[in-house]
């Protein structure tokens, strides 16, 4: 009996070995997993944050170069301004030289505008005075064509009376008629410069004659038949034509005339002048 119950007991100390030792297994392998478990999920934790740091990371860098984009856009802006600030000041200060001298030139039209009125205030004082004058001036002008010498007679008195026409016209300012005037003066006074040549028929001792007249000036005033066979000069103090001696005077026409015509060259003439009057 007492063996048996040592037995038993064995058994049984040999069943409670073996279920320690299975626990023991158990707990070990649940230990293995329960750390493993606890490392996967450190693990996880841990990638976890690091995305998310990385992420905040990336959020960073992104809100930097907006941040940049936006300092960047400000600068060029300013550049920009800046750039337009220059120039704006170099218009203001071209445009005050401007000024300054649009101010000199208003100031300056402005006293000939004084000028202008004043002159103007006078224009009807001048009138008044001016039309006596033009009268004169055409009365001495007629006058000047009657006792000068007898050369291109009917276009002189055409003048003259065209001035005393425009005169008496209405229509007709009197800076016009006096500029006529003017005209005409010019005219006989460029007869006294020139020589020319025309064709004529005058009166030689009682007989008409087709002849050439050559006119030098005011000083002398010949004529030749177109035969060359008969000269004359006009006398002022008896108003006639009086024969030459052709024998000294034909070629000295005959060339005159060819010069006024232009058909020779210049040279010396010989010619019946007149002595000058001697004032007593």
């Amino acid at each position: 009996m007492r063996v048996l119950e040592l037995t038993e007991q064995q058994n049984i100390n040999i069943d409670n070995r073996e279920r320690t030792m299975q626990i023991g297994t158990k707990i070990v392998k649940f230990s293995k997993s329960l750390a493993l478990a606890l490392a996967i999920g450190v693990s996880s934790m841990a990638s976890a944050q690091l995305e998310d740091i990385v992420k905040t990371g990336e959020a960073k860098v992104k809100d930097g170069l907006k941040s940049q984009a936006k300092v960047d856009k400000i600068v060029d802006s300013s550049q920009a301004r800046l750039v337009e600030f220059r120039s704006l000041v170099k218009q203001v200060d071209g445009l005050k030289v401007y000024n300054n001298q649009l101010s000199t030139q208003i100031e300056s039209q402005l006293q000939l505008i004084e000028k202008f009125e004043d002159s103007t205030a006078q224009v009807a004082l001048i009138e008044r005075q001016m039309l006596p004058l033009i009268i004169k001036m055409v009365e001495s002008l007629g006058q000047f064509v009657d006792l000068d010498l007898p050369f291109h007679e009917q276009e002189r008195a055409e003048r003259i009376l065209f001035l005393e026409e425009s005169i008496e016209r209405s229509d007709v300012d009197i800076s016009e008629k006096f500029r006529q005037v003017l005209e005409v003066y010019q005219i006989e006074n460029e007869y006294g410069r020139k020589i020319d040549s025309y064709s004529q028929i005058i009166t030689i001792d009682g007989q008409e004659q087709d002849v050439n007249v050559l006119r030098v000036g005011r000083v002398a005033l010949v004529a030749q038949t177109k035969d060359t066979k008969l000269s004359a000069v006009y006398d002022k103090a008896t108003k006639k034509w009086l024969v030459l001696d052709n024998g000294l005077y034909r070629n000295s026409v005959k060339n005159g005339i060819k010069m006024a015509n232009k058909q020779a060259s210049i040279s010396v003439m010989t010619l019946p002048i007149p002595a000058p009057e001697v004032a007593k």
